[in-house]
C-alpha cells in the first residue's frame, strides 16, 4: 500500500488559509479593518495551466463520490472530499457564495491507496488482461475561516477540468451550510444510521436524509462492505472496488450533507496497517484529537450539542482484531471528553454514536459487554443523553438506563430527564444491509405489543464464550429499514432545551419518538 502521510489538523487548516486569497472578500469571518479586495468571478479568474500533452485525459478524468464532513467547529470548518479515476494534476475546490461565482483554487490533498488483487475476490467479473493492484485517489481539502450560518458553493477539480470555466456543467455544482456560530443558532435536526452497504434498500434510506435535509448526518459504522467478512483477519472477502459504489451511491446526499462517520468491524482492514484503518484514513477526513491515528475517534460540537465518536472495536470481545489496541488510552480520553462538555454551559446535550451496541436484545451480533464494562459507567457520571450505534440491523430503543438498569419504561411519546432517568440507547443499524430479527415480537409505534416480560440478551466475554441474561429495558422493537432523525429546540422563553428523537422508515412513517429533556 502507499499512502500520502497524514499530517495534522493545524498543517491542513494552513492549506486552507493559505488559499487565500480564495475567500477575500467576505467569504473569511469579518473583523479586519483593512478593505477587502473584491471576490473573483468565473470570468475573472484566471485558468489554470492546461497540462502540455495531457488536457483530453484531464477533462476525462470526472470527479466523483463527493462528500462533505465538518471540523472541530462546523461553523468555520468543513472538508470536501471526493475520488477521481486516476491520477491527476493539482486538484483544488473552488468555492463561492453564489453559483458560478468562484474564488480561486483551493489545493486539495492527495491519498493514494493502493490494493492488491491478491487479497481481494471482486464482485464483478475480471477481464483477461488486468493489473495486479487497483489504485484509488482520494481528495481532501479543508476550509477554514468561513462565515457561520452561511449557505457556500463549491466545484471540485484539476488541471484540465476546471468546472468553473466554459466546461463547467450544473450538476458539478454543490452546496453546504456551516453551522451557526454557538448559541444563535435557532433549532436543528440531525439525522443516523449504520450499516449501510450498497443497494437499493441504501439508497432509499440515503435518499430520506436529503428529503429531511438535516444540518449533518452521523454514519455509525460498517459503511460499504467492501471487507465482507467483517472479522478484521486477512482471510475476509474484500473488494476494494466497492468503496467506488458507495461513494457514487451517496454523492447526491453527502456532497451537500456533512456525514460524520464512526468505524465498524467491517472497516477493519487488516490489509492496509496494523489497525486496518489505512483505508479509512485514505477515505474520510473527521475532527482530529491529541493522540487517535484512528479517523473514528473524534469529538466535535453543533450547538448545544457535544457528540464524541468512539471506536468499539477497541472494546469489542466478539470481533477482537482490534481489541484493546489503544491500550486504555481511549477510555481515558472519553472520561476527559465527558468531563469537557458537561462542564460547558453552553452544551444542552451529549449525544455519543460508535458501531457496536452497548444494549441491544438483537441476537445476531448481540450486545457489547466491553462497552457495557468500560463505557456505560462513564455514561452514567457524566449524564450522557443519548448513546446511539448500529451492528444490529434492526431499530431498538431503550428505557432509560443507569447501572445496566431500566430507571422507569418510557413509551413512544414519552419524556426522557436524563438527569433523573439515565441515558438512553438506540440500535439504528436498519441503513440497508440485510435485516436481523429479534428473539421477542416487534413493538413500535402504532402496533404496540404486550412488552412486560424480560428478553433475553445476548453478550460475549473477554474469552468469545456467549452468556445470555434477561432484560426489561427493551421497550421499542422494529424490524426494518429506518434512519433516526433528532431535532433539537435550544432553550426559550423558559423552557427547557429539547431533543425529539424519532425513528422514520423508507417511506417516512414513524415507528417511534421520545423527547429527551433535562431538567
Amino acid at each position: 500500500m502507499s499512502e500520502t502521510p497524514r499530517h495534522s489538523r493545524r498543517d491542513l487548516l494552513r492549506v486552507g488559509a493559505a488559499g487565500g486569497a480564495a475567500f477575500a472578500g467576505g467569504l473569511l469571518l469579518p473583523g479586519t479593518a483593512r478593505a477587502a479586495a473584491p471576490r473573483p468571478t468565473a470570468l475573472d479568474t484566471p485558468p489554470l495551466p492546461t497540462p502540455r500533452s495531457d488536457r483530453t485525459a484531464g477533462s476525462a478524468l470526472r470527479p466523483f463520490g463527493r462528500h462533505l464532513a465538518f471540523g472541530a467547529d462546523p461553523s468555520r470548518q468543513v472538508v470536501v472530499s471526493w475520488q477521481v479515476p486516476d491520477a491527476v494534476t493539482a486538484p483544488f475546490v473552488r468555492i463561492g457564495l453564489r453559483p458560478g461565482d468562484f474564488g480561486a483554487p483551493v489545493a486539495a490533498e492527495v491519498r493514494t491507496l493502493v490494493s492488491k488483487l491478491a487479497w481481494q475476490h471482486p464482485v464483478e467479473d475480471q477481464p483477461l488482461i488486468k493489473p495486479t493492484t487497483v489504485t484509488q485517489y482520494y481528495l481532501h481539502a479543508r476550509v477554514d475561516q468561513l462565515i457561520p450560518d452561511t449557505t457556500y458553493y463549491y466545484v471540485v477539480g484539476h488541471q484540465g477540468l476546471d468546472p468553473a470555466g466554459q466546461g463547467g456543467r450544473l450538476g458539478d455544482v454543490a452546496s453546504f451550510r456551516t453551522a451557526p456560530a454557538p448559541g444563535r443558532g435557532a433549532g436543528f435536526t440531525f439525522t443516523a444510521f449504520g450499516d449501510q452497504g450498497i443497494g437499493y434498500n441504501a439508497a432509499a434510506t440515503g435518499n430520506l436524509i436529503a428529503g429531511l435535509d438535516p444540518a449533518f448526518h452521523l454514519h455509525m459504522g460498517d459503511l460499504s462492505y467492501a471487507n465482507s467478512g467483517g472479522s478484521g483477519k486477512t482471510g475476509d472477502a474484500y473488494d476494494a472496488r466497492l468503496w467506488d459504489s458507495f461513494f457514487v451511491q451517496n454523492d447526491p446526499v453527502a456532497a451537500r450533507t456533512p456525514w460524520m462517520v464512526a468505524v465498524g468491524n467491517h472497516e477493519m482492514e487488516p490489509w492496509y496497517g496494523p489497525d486496518g484503518y489505512g483505508g479509512v484514513r485514505a477515505r474520510f477526513t473527521m475532527p482530529d484529537n491529541a493522540w487517535s491515528q484512528s479517523t473514528g475517534i473524534y469529538s466535535w460540537r453543533y450547538q448545544n450539542v457535544g457528540l464524541i465518536s468512539l471506536d468499539g472495536n477497541d472494546v469489542c470481545f466478539n470481533t477482537p482484531a482490534n481489541l484493546d489496541y489503544t491500550k486504555g488510552k481511549q477510555k481515558k480520553w472519553l472520561d476527559s471528553r465527558l468531563a469537557e462538555l458537561r462542564a460547558d454551559p453552553g452544551i444542552d446535550f451529549i449525544v455519543v454514536y460508535l458501531h457496536q451496541c452497548t444494549y441491544s436484545t438483537c441476537h445476531d451480533n448481540g450486545a457489547e459487554l466491553g462497552a457495557q464494562q468500560d463505557w456505560a459507567p462513564l455514561f452514567d457520571k457524566y449524564q450522557v443523553d443519548l448513546v446511539l450505534s448500529g451492528h444490529n440491523h434492526v431499530y431498538e430503543r431503550t428505557d432509560p438506563i443507569r447501572a445496566g438498569k431500566a430507571t422507569r419504561k418510557v413509551a413512544s411519546g414519552d419524556t426522557v430527564n436524563p438527569v433523573k432517568d439515565g441515558t438512553t440507547y438506540v440500535v439504528a443499524g436498519g441503513g440497508g444491509g440485510g435485516l436481523y430479527t429479534f428473539p421477542a415480537s416487534d413493538t413500535y409505534l402504532g402496533h404496540e405489543t404486550r412488552n412486560d416480560a424480560p428478553v433475553p440478551m445476548v453478550v460475549s466475554n473477554r474469552s468469545g464464550h456467549e452468556q445470555t441474561v434477561k432484560v426489561g429495558w427493551s421497550r421499542v422493537r422494529y424490524t426494518g429499514y429506518c434512519l433516526v432523525a433528532v431535532d433539537v429546540t435550544p432553550a426559550s422563553g423558559g423552557a427547557p432545551a429539547r431533543m425529539e428523537v424519532r425513528s422514520v422508515t423508507e417511506d417516512g412513517t414513524a415507528v417511534d419518538r421520545v423527547t429527551v429533556q433535562r431538567g
